[in-house]
């Protein structure tokens, strides 16, 4: 078995991570020492390791100064067409390594920190993750920001800063507990404020109809304060902004003279407008209708719209004439995508400073509205899609009802004259849905205000076509595209799996790193036994490694040529990870009864985080942990098989497990996963996957061939002719002895013995109103399952398979999905102009 490389080893490796000139190494040393001097006021005898991390990350930051600055005046005097990508969430991970790998700074920043007695690695592990997402909508998110400054793209993320993240979980007595994410106690040295851009946010008030036109007079004003943080492209010197706003109350905040006595009261309620940018939802394709949730919506658009049309009116060919007040062009210079319907509000709003504050045209408005925006769905399940109460709109944004309001009859009276009489198809699309409680539909919202409505999978804009918004696209069929979602080759290969990049550009050189279709050449080595014996290697390496962190971090020994069987997202009945469960307890109870047996050795890795309300959810977490308690302390399994729940997963932590992965499980209902991007993480990373045919993975099956990655289970039609049929549970239950065994043992407390009654919801869901047809599956799952265990046992037929797996994934960078993004939507064509450094003159 191959130990992991030493230090010395790793820096003579050949490798693409920059080759660290001397002078640069130099360079870095004396900005470290200065820095730690400076900035942190320490000298090496009183410094802490996070003084040395923080010494570095300036260090770092300061390469990227220079190339920022320049970016930006190079859009200036350019002017090209703008992209906002709006969304509530921007799930960024770490930042150090992925600055120093974008920057070609990796070995030389990993040679100064070695001559000055430190470790890269230890340092960059200090590193708060930015957890400002809660899973693939947020991930995705910071993927697409990396791949528009590497295609070169005049891009920025806008969204919010909220002072705390995704909660850390924490597992006691296998229950799942939720401690507050500070990730900015200790500061974060990526970003920059901007309070000389802060911008006045209103709420509540009331609508005046005057004859110069609309007043939305006699509002509450929170000020939005924008955080600015560099988006370094891969070593193109291109350095783009994510701009997150965060939430300051006005200093005449309940000063106002009916409140003249008590000074100290209104200070301390300046907090109530502070908290719009405090804490994360932590929800994921769940929608909460609380208003704090939609002030945080409006307070991002208004923030955002605000700061879009003073960058276009300064800009230098924004316009002819000299205020400025031709909005004409505005389609032509700015691209607004809407990540999901969170940021749904921006239509209106849109909406509301042309037509009420630039005085355009209703029409003209509308008609710039919808070229303006484009709308990204990124789930079909109902109870995630945001439908808001007209009493809490009518109360906090009581304009932008007015313009809904306006906006559906317009919609409808065109519905109307295309379909006369068709009653019920008006009620199906309009954006006021009626009933006891009248509420508003964002997702109609966004599709009547937008020029396109894309999906993020083949199979998934096939269901928003078919079904979600099947009247929309019989009413406007060119709307409507797909554009499968990607991953960023450069944190998702070369920073968490260097190792393999190696073996690869060792064979086809270093452009895949930007252009990762060109894997494709791996082909002609699949029978190439030296290559078979590297990728083997590389991950036999990266087991090692994670089995040493996971013995150092929790104190859990595994057998590291076990198959690791990773699954890891979010926790939600639609992910089905009871399925996985239920895999695990049938393996147990065959060992049990046949202890002589040679069995697979498994080791079953569960990760993800429930949301803070969902029962169910929760009790599948304690249901994992119970299943490990009982399974991992059997003397008669021995290192056969381990059952283990990955605490608090998490970017960071999901670049250690990825690369280990032999087996990923990606085994969602089939129609329910709208794509899923870890699934194509571990693809690249060299772990083959088990899984249903929905989302990506039926384009992952299409590009590397279906007998290449181990599909099982119902396809979207079975799943709808058993809806028809009726799904009884019991029916598989009856039939299946194993599953029945299984059951039994999750019900009678076998697993549960200090609390028998412990899983009676789980049994009770399973048994009686499954949504998500566990059972249905659960056959051809377990015989899918034997078909791993085959393969796995002929290490060079696994490893062909794994190398067909990598070859094939090129398609699923984020690179590809943004050039789609760039051409069909936006309507602009990526750069491939390298700006010029900051050392060298401009042009």
């Amino acid at each position: 078995m191959a130990a992991p490389l030493s230090d010395g080893e790793r820096r003579k490796q050949i490798s693409v991570r920059g080759i660290a000139g001397l002078g640069d190494v130099a360079e870095v040393r004396k900005s470290f020492n200065r820095h730690l001097h400076f900035t942190l006021v320490k000298d090496r005898n009183v410094a802490t390791p996070r003084d040395y991390y923080f010494a570095l990350a300036h260090t770092v930051r300061d390469h990227l100064v220079g190339r920022w600055i320049r970016t930006q005046q190079h859009y200036y005097e350019r002017d090209p067409k703008r992209i906002y990508y709006l969304s509530l969430e921007f799930y960024m991970g770490r930042t150090l390594q992925n600055t120093m790998v974008n920057l070609g700074l990796q070995n030389a920043c990993d040679e100064a920190i070695y001559q000055l007695g430190l470790d890269l690695e230890e340092l960059e592990e200090i590193e708060e993750d930015a957890g400002l997402g809660n899973g693939g909508l947020g991930r995705l998110a910071a993927c697409f920001l990396d791949s528009m400054a590497t295609l070169g793209l005049a891009a920025y993320g806008y969204g919010i800063r909220y002072e705390f993240g995704i909660f850390n979980q924490k597992i006691v007595d296998g229950w799942q507990v939720e401690e507050a994410d500070d990730w900015l106690r200790y500061g974060n040295p990526w970003e920059k404020a901007r309070p000389e851009y802060m911008l006045p946010v209103h709420f509540y008030g009331r609508v005046d109809h005057t004859s110069e036109g609309v007043k939305w007079v006699d509002t509450q004003v929170v000020l939005a304060m924008p955080y600015d943080t560099p988006v370094p492209g891969y070593k193109n010197n291109t350095v783009n902004t994510m701009r997150l706003w965060s939430a300051k109350a006005p200093n005449d905040f309940n000063l106002q003279e009916f409140n003249v006595g008590d000074y100290i009261e209104a200070v301390l309620d300046r907090n109530l407008a502070e908290n719009i940018s405090r804490v994360l939802y932590p929800n994921d394709n769940f929608f909460e209708g609380k208003e704090l949730r939609l002030k945080q919506e409006y307070f991002v658009v208004a923030a955002t719209l605000q700061d879009i049309i003073r960058r276009f009116k300064s800009s230098k060919f924004g316009c002819r004439d000299p205020v400025r007040t031709c909005f004409e062009t505005f389609p032509d210079k700015v691209a607004i995508q809407l990540n999901d319907t969170h940021p749904a509000l921006s239509i209106p709003e849109l909406m509301r400073i042309l037509v009420d504050m630039e005085k355009v045209d209703w029409d003209k408005a509308w008609e710039i509205t919808k070229r303006t925006c484009a709308y990204t769905n990124h789930t079909v399940l109902p109870e995630a899609l945001e439908r808001w109460p007209v009493s809490m709109f009518e109360k906090l944004l009581p304009r932008h009802l007015e313009i809904i309001y306006a906006l559906n009859q317009m919609h409808l009276d065109r519905v109307a004259a295309l379909y006369p009489g068709d009653i019920d198809r008006l009620r199906r699309m309009s954006v006021i849905e009626e009933g006891d409680c009248k509420r508003i539909n964002m997702a109609h919202l966004c599709v009547i205000g937008s020029h396109v409505v894309n999906g993020v999978a083949r199979i998934h804009s096939d269901i928003v076509k078919n079904s979600v918004f099947k009247d929309f696209y019989d009413l406007e069929p060119e709307k409507f595209q797909n554009k499968t979602n990607g991953i960023t080759p450069r944190r998702w290969l070369l920073l968490c799996n260097p190792g393999l990049v190696d073996v690869i550009a060792e064979k086809i050189g270093e452009d895949f790193i930007t252009d990762l279709s060109q894997l494709k050449k791996l082909l002609d080595f699949i029978n190439n036994e030296t290559f078979i014996r590297d990728v083997a290697k590389v991950k036999q390496e990266n087991k090692l490694k994670f089995a040493a962190y996971l013995e150092e971090k929790y104190k859990i020994k595994i057998n590291p040529s076990s198959m690791f069987d990773v699954q890891v997202k979010r926790i939600h009945e639609y992910k089905r990870q009871l399925l996985n469960c239920l895999h695990a307890i049938t393996l147990y109870n065959r060992i049990r009864s046949n202890p002589s047996e040679s069995f697979v050795p498994r080791t079953i890795m569960i990760g993800g985080k429930a949301a803070p309300g969902y029962h169910m959810a929760k009790m599948i977490i304690k249901l994992i942990t119970s299943i490990g308690e009982v399974i991992n302390n059997d003397p008669c399994v021995g290192d056969r098989l381990k059952v283990i729940f990955l605490e608090n997963y998490r970017v960071s932590l999901a670049e250690k497990v990825i690369p280990a992965a032999d087996l990923s499980q990606q085994i969602s209902t089939a129609g329910t996963e709208a794509s899923g991007t870890g699934n194509m993480k571990f693809m690249v990373n060299g772990a083959l996957t088990i899984g249903t045919m929905d989302g990506a993975n039926v384009e992952m099956a299409e590009e590397a061939g279906k007998e290449n990655l181990f599909i099982f289970g119902m396809q979207v039609e079975d799943v709808e002719a058993l809806d028809r049929q009726g799904y009884n549970a019991r029916a598989y239950y009856e039939r299946l002895p194993e599953l029945h065994q299984a059951i039994d043992q999750i019900s009678s407390g076998f697993f549960s013995p200090q609390d028998p009654g412990c899983f009676r919801d789980v049994v009770n869901m399973l048994m009686y109103h499954d949504r998500f047809k566990v059972f249905a599956d659960y056959e051809a799952y377990i015989k899918c399952q034997g078909q791993v265990d085959q393969l796995f046992m002929d290490p060079r037929e696994w490893t062909k398979k794994v190398i067909r797996n990598i070859a094939c994934s090129g398609k699923f960078s984020s690179d590809r999905t943004i050039k789609e993004y760039a051409r069909d939507i936006w309507g602009v064509e990526p750069s491939a102009t390298k700006i010029p450094p900051p050392n060298l003159p401009r042009d």
